[in-house]
């Protein structure tokens, strides 16, 4: 996946500027950034997610396998399917822990319990869930601990076996053990699919990527393997905010 001359506008308002960036296939990039620099609004303009927001306006072109997404005649269905997203607050759906990973794929026209099932049960080993919950599939997702329901929003995620999976601070609201399962998660995920995830948390982008972006004022500052970011980074304005002089 690759963008391109990435804008996105807001009314009058232009939240990100001109970003050009190759996201590598299996890898983990890592967007960091301060607040309101444009990092979450460029995570959604990955999968065409910012179409739901009245009055925004995307120029430039985001290339999934070569294929500019915003294309007048691709269906953005068919792109939130092949690239699959987490918020940052997990929101499980008030159905059993089955139905909300099975939503998906009965979306995606498959109907029948029997031929869910096994892709059910993989995305949910693939989540690291299975163990936890393959006694209790009837029960309400709601019913999970915090923890547990962003592991289903993953495994839901996962069951139409995205190509890539865009994660918007998909630990902000856990605690230290349930974060560390989640970056355990991301960690062996990216032996899979292609993860772009957004985080507050420097320490969190250290650990578990590869190459990291760094956002400042909707703009893309710079973009390098993860240990050069934070040990060499190239631009001032990076290591203002590594360094904490803003931010």
């Amino acid at each position: 996946m690759r963008a391109r001359d990435l804008s996105v506008r807001y009314g009058t308002s232009e939240a990100v500027t001109g970003v050009s960036i190759d996201v590598y296939s299996k890898r983990v990039l890592a967007i960091i950034g301060p607040s309101g620099c444009g990092k979450s609004t460029f995570l959604r303009a990955l999968n065409r997610m910012n179409d739901m927001v009245d009055g925004v306006r995307v120029t430039g072109e985001v290339l999934l396998d070569g294929h500019d997404i915003y294309a007048p005649e691709v269906d953005p269905v068919v792109i939130r399917r092949l690239v699959g997203m987490v918020f940052q607050r997990s929101n499980p759906f008030p159905k059993s822990i089955f139905e909300n990973v099975a939503f998906g794929l009965r979306i995606a026209g498959i109907g029948d319990r029997r031929t869910i099932a096994p892709m059910v049960e993989r995305a949910l080993r693939q989540a690291a869930l299975w163990d936890e919950v393959k006694d209790r599939l009837d029960e309400s997702g709601l019913s999970l601990s915090s923890g547990q329901q962003q592991r289903l929003c993953i495994a839901r995620a996962l069951a139409v076996e995205p190509n890539v999976l865009l994660m918007d601070e998909p630990a902000t609201a856990l605690d230290p053990i349930a974060t560390a399962r989640i970056e355990d998660l991301v960690s062996e995920l990216r032996t899979e699919l292609t993860i772009v995830m957004v985080t507050h948390n420097m320490q969190q982008a250290a650990r578990v990527s590869q190459r990291t972006a760094f956002f400042h004022r909707g703009r893309l500052v710079e973009v390098a393997d993860t240990s050069a970011i934070f040990t060499r980074p190239k631009e001032q304005e990076t290591e203002d905010y590594l360094t904490g002089r803003f931010g």
